[in-house]
């Protein structure tokens, strides 16, 4: 059974920048055609898909979002990565990873980790 832990710093100050990380266990972030999805939930709004990285490492992202966000992995750690730069208040929310078998819909969805922007 595949489960997904994301975790990061928690709070961080505007202008920063903010790393998370989703750590997968149950399975390989390099097979199975399975596509890590980054989404995120900030406080009174909808879930907000940011992108995602293939089986194979091809990176995908919300175009609005482009200009600050990167996604990469860890194969050696099994591990699906969230960078996001240059950080406002707006970015505060909670971010959660998630699975699908390709790009059929979400399958499998982490805890969830609250990232805080403030000064």
């Amino acid at each position: 059974q595949v489960q997904l832990r994301e975790s990061g710093p928690g709070l961080v100050k505007p202008s920063q920048t903010v790393s998370l990380t989703c750590t997968v266990s149950g399975g390989s972030i390099a097979a199975n055609y399975d596509i890590w999805h980054w989404i995120r939930q900030p406080p009174g709004k909808g879930l907000e898909w940011m992108g995602a990285i293939s089986y194979s490492g091809n990176t995908y992202n919300m175009p609005a979002l482009k200009s600050r966000t990167s996604i990469s992995r860890d194969t050696s750690k099994n591990q699906v990565i969230l960078q996001l730069d240059s950080v406002t208040s707006e970015d505060t929310a909670v971010y959660y990873c998630a699975r699908s078998p390709s790009w059929s819909g979400m399958r499998t969805w982490g805890q969830g980790t609250q990232v805080t922007v403030s000064s």
